[in-house]
């Protein structure tokens, strides 16, 4: 390109790129590029001319040669395909005509920050510092995929998309699949409107989506299959309206959903099946609006109040060491008859598991007690009803008390029945002295004997009595057994 080509505009870029110097176009503080496209002639500059200067504009000896450009309106394709740039590209509150093409560029570092865009297409580009647009209004795709990206990703009150319904399996807004980011993705207060796409992708820090809205509704907000953080995945307050989808990623951090919502109805709001994080929190979060998918997941601690949970949830094979905040269990337990493949047994030991690691046995036992009453309604009757007997008598061996209170409650009956009427002597003058306590006990207690029941003989409705005492002895002695025989298999 001849210099003498040059507009006015262009020459102050052309001027001031050897010694990197910033160019600065904006007529009042705090402009953006939102309304560049009313810009005139002396703000507007050609890509073509942009892209001659990374390619091989002019140098200064001893100085650093860079673009540093603000509030200049971008005709044309600024297209560095391919292209290997060793100067910084800085373009901040820019409006640029046609999205920049980046595909498989190397890069010092690209700013965008306040600009405005049609898109960005930067597949494969690698860059040795930072790709900032934060504070941008991009009105088309972002496509980052296979970046590599050594610094940062910076997308902070980042607006991407336009408004307007989603469909399931339509190009994603903002994408960074398969992505290597060294450093942390920091998309706080970020906008999308369309899918999120960041599956198979590697942070080395963490993923800030603080306060960040994901509109897709009716598909998927967040896509983020086998996603590998080095720390933290942070999405306080965020607000996902379609699925959330975590499919085996690996955050040895927080997962961090305090105060967000998930909003799905009639889908899934929240996957994240076989996942393996540090500490999930979903605390404070209002009700999730569609299912939650944590099969086969593996938590340190899994922070979410009964209230958070929806109407379905799968959690078969969810396995967590430590469950907040500590509530009592009969407010837990309804939460396991949601889950949709029906009785889950693995569930409810869990659930025990998380009691008794936390010193709370006898919520332990509650919940192990449940996991039993939930059993028996996928069993035969007859097998039903022989655990409705262990239930009533002495709660599967988890209410041993309940034993002794019939026992105590019979023993009465039986001592003042056969106090006021005494049975007969079956040999007159060869039965020892006959003791109604001793008696009734005699009659229950199916391997312990006093010498009382064998001399005497009841009759009418005591006959009866002495039956019923005798089978309810059995009953409970076989019940204890059983429940006994359970408690030291679980340990």
């Amino acid at each position: 390109m001849e210099i003498n080509d040059l507009t006015p505009a262009e020459r102050r870029i052309w001027d001031a790129f050897p010694r990197g110097e910033r160019v600065d176009f904006l007529e009042q503080p705090g402009e953006t590029g939102s309304g560049g496209a009313d810009w005139g002639p002396e703000r507007t500059v050609r890509a073509e001319v942009l892209t001659a200067l990374l390619l091989g504009g002019p140098t200064a000896e001893g100085q650093v040669a860079g673009l540093n450009v603000r509030g200049a309106r971008i005709t044309g394709k600024l297209n560095l395909k391919y292209a290997v740039v060793e100067h910084p590209i800085r373009l901040r509150a820019c409006w640029f005509e046609r999205k920049p093409l980046l595909y498989g560029a190397q890069l010092r570092v690209f700013v965008a920050n306040d600009s405005t865009l049609p898109g960005l297409t930067a597949n494969t580009v690698r860059v040795d510092l930072a790709l900032r647009l934060s504070c941008c209004r991009i009105t088309g795709p972002v496509r980052l995929a296979g970046a590599r990206i050594a610094g940062g990703l910076f997308l902070r009150k980042a607006v991407i998309g336009i408004a307007g319904p989603a469909e399931e399996g339509q190009e994603a807004t903002l994408q960074f699949n398969h992505a290597d980011i060294g450093t942390d993705v920091i998309a706080m207060e970020l906008t999308v409107h369309g899918q999120t796409r960041i599956n198979g992708a590697t942070v080395g820090g963490q993923i800030n989506f603080d306060d960040a809205r994901l509109l897709a509704p009716g598909g998927t907000a967040l896509h983020a299959e086998i996603l590998n953080v080095g720390t933290d995945l942070r999405a306080m307050r965020l607000e996902a309206r379609g699925r959330v989808n975590l499919t085996g990623s690996r955050i040895p951090g927080q997962l961090n959903l305090a105060y967000a919502r998930l909003i799905n109805p009639g889908g899934v709001a929240l996957r994240a099946s076989s996942c393996v994080a540090g500490e999930v929190w979903l605390r404070n979060c209002p009700t999730i609006q569609g299912g939650v998918n944590l099969r086969r997941s593996q938590f340190d601690m899994l922070h979410i109040a009964p209230e958070t949970w929806p109407g379905e949830i799968r959690i078969a094979g969810l396995a967590y060491r430590a469950l907040s905040p500590h509530v009592p269990a009969e407010q837990r337990l309804p939460v396991l008859e949601r889950e949709e493949s029906g009785y889950v047994p693995y569930a409810y030991e869990q659930l025990a598991t998380a009691y008794r690691t936390a010193g709370d046995e006898a919520a332990a036992r509650t919940v192990l007690l449940a996991k039993l009453r939930r059993h028996r309604r996928t069993l035969p009757r007859i097998a039903r009803f022989w655990g409705l007997l262990q239930d009533g008598t002495v709660g599967y061996g988890f209410r041993p008390l309940r034993a002794a209170g019939w026992l105590l409650a019979l023993l009465i009956t039986g001592s003042l029945a056969y106090g006021l009427h005494p049975p007969r002597e079956l040999k007159q003058g060869e039965a020892p002295e006959f003791n109604p306590v001793f008696y009734t006990l005699d009659l229950m207690v199916p391997i312990i004997s006093f010498g009382q029941e064998a001399p005497y003989a009841p009759d009418g409705w005591y006959q009866w009595l002495s039956y019923l005492l005798i089978v309810t002895g059995w009953i409970l002695a076989t019940t204890t057994a059983a429940g006994v025989s359970r408690s030291l298999q679980r340990q």
